[in-house]
């Protein structure tokens, strides 16, 4: 009786495969010559996506809005497609098809799709603000618009790696490749996004960002098919290594499907979603700390692909050796300190950091303190994300099998688990449970997906020798991980209340309230001499300062006196709910729609300023949208006598939509006849040409607007920027005279309470008008649709306090407007000897 032929182990059958892999690729030398080249394409390919990634969010929050639900439908659909893409692609394009040229049509095809979406957008947006509705049916809407701009080219975006993966073969070694080839992918991306967010859009449009992104798909397109063409492709021949056909465990016969490969899928799902979880995490904590401008979102998705490309490289190497399951296990193991480290560094010392970002002469000298900050948070984590994709490749190929497909499945799993971590983490997590307990989330879920990757070992009965290695992994895992939790500390309220500049402050105030909610994180303050803050996005938003509480009402009550009998009125932004409020006490005024996009805000912040906003929810003609506020005024068939709008800085990335020509011109839209806008404008943490771009764009679309100063004892603080259809004419004595009624008293009183004791004191804040400044803004850029170059300005100006230099530019050109003011002749000498005081503020 003939002996059996002894069964390799796992690692050995490996081993041999690898070499016998290596000796056929030593022997026709093509997929190791042109794997430099390949690499070389991966980059280009990595950095048209990130462009067009970073334009088509720019495009489609235009239509669909900038709400959590509508940016997480976004993400949703973009990964989706990717996630379909390349498990579609080893379905249905045959192994025989030479992968270069099909990399080279995908690629192709992903810059004609480039073109298509940036000319589509504007057509199915007009279609969508005619259908469009509230509830499930508008979120439905919302995700059948990104669905038709973006499912096929990100098909196609997700197809390219599958299908380059069957260049190369089933074995470590090839994997190894594959894990290189990721990693350039990732090297493109960062420099897609930093030439994207930092020049593109800065300096261009985000037509010539598509159109760069399309030249560099036809570039490596082309070279890809000239490739193709000078080779011809084989698919790889079955190399299994065991003598035993009937082995499930030879490498031959494991497929995708295979049990111990279940496992192997199930940790890089969960390493997908702590990826994309951590990202919402850490964009929403860092924004605090750095500033939530358009740069800071760029510097910390740059980080983050720094250490995914790092980590893919150093996990593709570590792929070539016989047990990269266990070193999938290990870099598992690695990301539970990793995030519990990020946790650590955003709650206890990153923010006490001695730095004043005001102090700095350059913007840049301030995006390379942030870029460090960013990078000490996220790189240790990031590099055990990527090092878990290549080495969960090489955990799960297969020599004879089809690599494309086996790639495509690893691919899509963690794609997978990244849209889960995206949309719970942003939907769900954050707004119930708060950042602190997702990132103890966070950690478990490594844990747990660390803990999977010993289950294997464990359950193998023929490999016995691994069992206590696999046990020690295991409690090794939870003996650091379950402590580790503990250290999770949340955020400090100063960080929410007072974000970059929390630093500064040597005392701070006590803290009424502190929330996280679906788009923002919000704190009410409240100092000792009784003056209470209102916080969003690291900042105060709104407060009881004299200075403050005078703007707020200034917006409601000029707005209704200038209208002289408005009965409806839209308020964009509650704030405070002062502003809201002031409309409260016009007795003509019969429906007040508040459009907020954070609903914390209305429900929480309102109940501490009841005295400042006069119980404005209480009101029954007051109505509360929560909603993005261009996307609902894009979608309503409503009009309105007022629109006020009290937006957050411009620099803060999302809210220069709510500051450009064509959002003015959509405004103009829903006023009734005799309508009037009043719009906010900071000119503190801001500079001259960014405050030139607002009032310019204004008066682009009300030739005949106005500007109103809401200064500090004559200094300058910020401004209200007023217009209608028509010229406007203002009879002093009339308004004097309504001030004056009963009915009115309200009113007045609300006025005199922030210093307006008349309509004198109140015209008398006139700092000039758009003929006037003509030649002050002759140099100006008006902020659009297309560019929205206002918050790449603004981005650079947010540590700049120059608001008294900026307000007496502007009032230089001021003259008595005696177009503008209709009055007896006692009052207009009493309003032109106000106007000539230093400031206006009588």
């Amino acid at each position: 009786m003939a002996k059996p032929t002894p069964r390799l182990t796992r690692a050995a059958a490996y081993h041999v495969n690898d070499i016998r892999s290596a000796v056929a690729d030593a022997d026709s030398g093509d997929a190791g010559r042109l794997m430099p080249l390949i690499m070389l394409l991966f980059v280009g390919s990595g950095c048209a996506a990130l462009m067009y990634e970073i334009v088509w969010f720019q495009l489609l929050q235009l239509v669909i809005g900038s709400a959590g639900v509508s940016l997480g439908v976004l993400l949703g659909t973009y990964m989706g497609g990717m996630c379909l893409g390349s498990l579609l692609l080893p379905r249905f394009v045959p192994a025989t098809r030479n992968p270069l040229r099909v990399y080279a049509l995908l690629e192709l095809g992903t810059g004609i799709c480039g073109i298509i979406v940036y000319m589509l957008v504007p057509l199915v947006g007009h279609v969508y603000t005619h259908i469009a509705g509230s509830g499930l049916p508008g979120l439905l809407m919302r995700g059948a618009v990104c669905a038709v701009c973006l499912l096929l080219p990100t098909m196609l975006m997700g197809a390219t790696l599958p299908a380059i993966a069957r260049w190369v073969k089933g074995t470590p070694t090839g994997a190894s490749w594959l894990g290189f080839l990721y990693g350039a992918n990732i090297a493109g991306a960062v420099i897609g996004c930093l030439v994207a967010g930092f020049y593109l859009l800065r300096d261009y449009d985000m037509l010539v960002a598509t159109e760069v992104a399309v030249a560099i798909n036809a570039l490596i397109g082309g070279l890809a098919l000239l490739l193709a063409a000078s080779r011809k492709h084989a698919p790889h021949a079955d190399t299994g290594a065991t003598s035993d056909d009937d082995d499930d465990d030879a490498p031959a016969a494991r497929g995708p499907f295979r049990s111990r490969h279940r496992w192997i899928f199930v940790a890089i799902g969960l390493s997908g979603l702590t990826a994309l979880g951590a990202e919402v995490v850490w964009t929403r904590l860092l924004s605090l700390m750095l500033g939530a401008s358009v740069y800071t979102f760029s510097i910390i998705l740059a980080v983050v692909l720094i250490g995914l490309g790092a980590g893919t490289a150093i996990g593709s190497r570590r792929a070539r050796e016989a047990a990269p399951e266990r070193a999938f296990a290990m870099s598992q193991m690695l990301l539970v300190a990793g995030l519990a480290w990020a946790a650590l560094a955003i709650s206890s010392w990153l923010p006490y950091w001695p730095i004043n970002p005001s102090l700095a002469r350059s913007p840049w000298t301030t995006f390379e303190l942030d870029f460090v900050r960013a990078l000490l948070v996220v790189l240790p984590a990031s590099l055990c994300w990527g090092a878990s994709f290549p080495l969960a490749i090489a955990a799960a190929v297969s020599p004879g099998e089809d690599a494309g497909r086996t790639v495509g499945l690893i691919y899509a799993t963690n794609t997978l688990g990244g849209i889960i971590g995206a949309l719970a983490f942003s939907l769900v997590v954050i707004p119930v449970m708060g950042t602190q307990r997702g990132q103890q989330l966070l950690v478990a879920l490594a844990i747990v997906s660390a803990l999977v990757l010993t289950v294997p070992a464990l359950l193998d009965r023929k490999e016995t020798a691994h069992h206590g290695r696999s046990l020690i992994y295991a409690v090794l895992t939870l003996l650091i991980g379950i402590p580790l939790l503990a250290t999770v500390h949340a955020v400090p309220p100063g960080l929410v209340a007072y974000g970059r500049f929390l630093a500064t402050y040597t005392t701070e105030p006590a803290y009424l309230y502190v929330g996280e909610g679906m788009n923002s994180s919000i704190a009410v303050s409240q100092e000792p001499n009784g003056v209470r803050n209102f916080h969003v996005a690291g900042k105060v938003e709104a407060s009881s300062e004299p200075q403050d509480m005078r703007l707020q009402r200034m917006l409601g009550h000029l707005s209704s006196l200038l209208h002289h009998e408005p009965h409806s009125v839209l308020v964009v932004g509650f704030g405070a709910g002062v502003t809201a409020g002031s409309f409260v006490t016009d007795p003509n005024v019969k429906r007040i729609v508040i459009c907020e996009i954070e609903p914390l805000i209305p429900e929480v912040v309102s109940h501490y300023f009841t005295q400042e906003n006069h119980n404005v929810l209480a009101d029954p003609r007051v109505q509360v949208v929560y909603d993005d506020a261009r996307h609902f005024i894009l979608t309503t068939n409503e009009k309105f006598d007022v629109i006020t709008s009290d937006p957050i800085h411009p620099w803060v990335k999302g809210a220069a939509t709510l500051y450009t020509k064509e959002y003015f011109d959509l405004v103009k839209k829903h006023l009734n006849p005799g309508g009037v806008v009043t719009q906010w404008v900071p000119l503190y943490e801001s500079h001259t040409d960014v405050v030139k771009s607002e009032l310019a764009t204004f008066f682009d679309a009300f030739p005949n607007g106005t500007v109103w100063g809401n200064d500090i004892q004559g200094r300058g603080y910020d401004v209200v920027l007023a217009g209608q259809t028509q010229p406007t004419h203002l009879d002093v004595d009339a308004m004097q005279t309504r001030l004056n009624q009963p009915q009115d008293a309200a009113a007045a009183q609300s006025l005199a309470e922030v210093g307006f004791p008349s309509a004198i004191s109140l015209m008398s804040t006139y700092a000039g008008q758009a003929r006037d400044l003509r030649p002050w803004l002759a140099d100006a850029q008006i902020n659009h649709d297309k560019d929205l170059r206002l918050q790449y300005l603004a981005g650079m100006g947010l540590n700049s306090y120059q608001e008294d230099d900026i307000y007496q530019q502007m009032l230089s050109y001021r003259r008595y407007p005696d177009n503008l003011f209709t009055a007896s002749v006692p009052t207009q000498v009493s309003l032109e000897q106000a106007l000539s005081r230093s400031g206006g503020q009588q």
